[in-house]
């Protein structure tokens, strides 16, 4: 991956930016057109107007998509926020050595099981499921998309 800039900090989605928002468009203005000048093959365009929704779906399911990928920064952040306020330590080191399933599991532990659960996170490298099931007092997320 090449180091990020300002001239390339940008992200797109390619099938979200270049594909499915150019069709849809597209089809809306054809569809609106041909609805009114075509009165003889309406079916024809009630069925295009289907398919126009069905895009119209996918584009919407891409958005959520676009949801779930915040969720999980926003879930490192806290994760982040969480170990210097215990700590007073930056984590970047510590953030490092875990993955996602680790991080986004210790959120449901207190501080007092958060520091012995990231310990064995980090040296025997347990799940995010083993972190789970070795909660003995839970902290429940309701937030969570």
């Amino acid at each position: 991956m090449k180091a990020q800039n300002y001239k390339n900090h940008r992200k797109f989605y390619p099938p979200h930016h270049f594909i499915y928002l150019p069709i849809l468009i597209l089809l809306e203005i054809y569809g609106i057109y041909k609805i009114w000048d075509d009165t003889e093959h309406q079916l024809t365009w009630i069925l295009f107007s289907i398919v126009i929704f069905l895009l119209f779906y996918l584009a919407f399911m891409t958005r959520q998509h676009y949801a779930l990928g915040l969720q999980n920064r926003i879930i490192k952040l806290e994760f982040k926020q969480r170990y210097f306020e215990i700590s007073g330590q930056r984590s970047d080191e510590i953030t490092d050595k875990l993955r996602f399933d680790q991080i986004a599991a210790l959120r449901f532990a207190y501080d007092d099981e958060f520091k012995e659960l990231l310990y064995r996170a980090i040296h025997e490298n347990i799940s995010g499921d083993e972190i789970k099931r070795s909660i003995k007092n839970w902290r429940a997320d309701q937030e969570r998309v």
